[in-house]
């Protein structure tokens, strides 16, 4: 049975907004798109010397012109968009909406970078495409909440390559009818399944720079005239039919305020290394510690729980207690739980294999139990609670009802320069060589011309 379609489609409403926008970055945005700059870069020197990097350059040996942050050979543009995503979000450092969660930064950002190199754009240009890019995956987050995980599909992956062929539509100067196409054909090259959960394989690490990639190549389709669906996003056989098993999303959510309210200023920034709603328990478990807690005294843990993340982040509960690497550690709850309480953090050292094989840490992960909480309100927001029970048969409990770095508890810029500083480090990049790397990624939304060869490093 055919469905009548739309006088005015989703995507040609959304496209409407996108191509009135001035040629500048939105004021209500320019601090997220200088923190994406900044964060994105500095994960991506801390990931620069892994063996996940290392495979995904030696796959991606296409010389070209397109800077690798944190290397120093370029790659053509598909290759290094794929690089420099693969990078931000390989270490699962990188920002996230909390709506979603999506991970907008480490998509939109090596498209755009690769986009503005490629074509010579201006800083104001790079600023629109990352605002519009990042703009777009925060409201596809809101058509149907959970549906897109549930059905098995990633969403930073899927709604990646259409925010990131609007970003680049948008740097490019692509007008309403253009934009419509570029969405469109993103749709059929969106994949990105979240089988990766079973044993901590490595396809995650890869989803932001495939889509990346594509998300340019639609909208240079797009420009040459490719035509794409108008009604992609709401269609019979459309995205949300595909991607959520459902047609009936809510729309309306979607392009409330778009062009005017941007959801994307109140994009986070983690922490931790780690999966975000992991975030709030890590803390719960650092504040208990704090107040006196000694891990060796713990004879239980019993954990309130959102529904909608226990496939994700708790079972199978055996597997989440003992993940087999540092990779599938970072989407347990028990592990990061673990290590909050015994090492006070969960940074990028504390995923690695050595300390994810601790005995100690193992041992005190299979204490950590769940219960679904029917009220939690994921995903609108990220919670955390522990109810421990001592050997004496004492109990101490903490709760926290946000997530520090989201909306509610902003990481201030002079963390988040740590943070980068801190990456850089763990890159083994000189201290001289970060100032250096640090001024030049706060310049870039103000130049004329994109160039970005002082991202490179031997």
């Amino acid at each position: 049975m055919s469905v009548e379609s739309p006088v005015e489609s989703v995507s040609e409403r959304l496209a409407a907004a996108i191509a009135a926008l001035p040629p500048l970055t939105p004021a209500a945005m320019e601090t997220v798109c200088q923190s994406l700059l900044i964060d994105v870069a500095g994960i991506c020197i801390s990931a620069r010397h892994s063996d996940f990097m290392q495979a995904t350059l030696a796959a991606t040996d296409e010389p070209g012109e397109c800077t690798v942050i944190g290397q120093a050979a370029g790659r053509s543009l598909g290759m290094a968009a794929i690089c420099n995503g693969t990078a931000a979000h390989g270490d699962d450092y990188d920002d996230t909406y909390e709506g979603g969660p999506a991970h907008a930064g480490a998509v939109v950002v090596p498209a755009l970078l690769a986009a503005a190199e490629q074509h010579g754009l201006s800083g104001a240009r790079l600023g629109l495409g990352i605002a519009v890019g990042a703009e777009v995956i925060c409201r596809m987050c809101v058509v149907a909440p959970k549906l897109v995980h549930k059905a098995g599909f990633h969403p930073t992956a899927v709604f990646g390559t259409i925010g990131a062929a609007a970003g680049v539509g948008a740097a490019l100067g692509l007008n309403q009818r253009q934009l419509v196409d570029a969405m469109g054909i993103a749709a059929s090259m969106s994949s990105g399944i979240i089988e990766y959960l079973a044993e901590g394989a490595w396809t995650k690490r890869m989803h932001p720079g495939w889509a990346a990639q594509a998300g340019y190549r639609a909208a240079r389709l797009a420009l040459a005239g490719f035509v794409g669906p108008r009604t992609m996003f709401e269609g019979e056989h459309g995205f949300f039919h595909a991607f959520a098993r459902q047609r009936d999303g809510n729309f309306d959510a979607m392009l409330d305020g778009v062009g005017s309210h941007w959801l994307a200023a109140g994009i986070a920034f983690k922490p931790y290394a780690c999966g975000t709603m992991a975030h709030p328990y890590i803390d719960c478990a650092r504040k208990l510690v704090a107040d006196g807690l000694d891990p060796a005294d713990i004879a239980s843990i019993e954990c309130e729980t959102a529904e909608g993340i226990v496939h994700r982040l708790w079972e199978p509960l055996a597997n989440k207690q003992n993940p087999p690497n540092g990779y599938a550690a970072k989407f347990s709850v028990p592990y990061a739980i673990a290590v909050g309480l015994l090492r006070g953090d969960a940074g990028l050292a504390d995923y690695q294999e050595a300390v994810v094989m601790s005995p100690e840490v193992r041992a005190l992960a299979g204490k950590i139990r769940y219960v679904i909480d029917p009220d939690n309100p994921y995903p609108n927001q990220f919670t955390g609670h522990l109810r421990v029970t001592l050997h004496n048969g004492q109990v101490r409990q903490a709760r926290q009802g946000h997530f520090r770095g989201g909306m509610d508890e902003p990481l201030p810029m002079d963390d988040l320069i740590k943070k980068f500083r801190a990456n850089c480090a763990y890159g083994d990049l000189p201290g001289t060589r970060t100032e250096a790397l640090l001024q030049d990624i706060s310049s870039l939304l103000s130049r004329p011309k994109i160039e970005l060869h002082a991202l490179r490093c031997a």
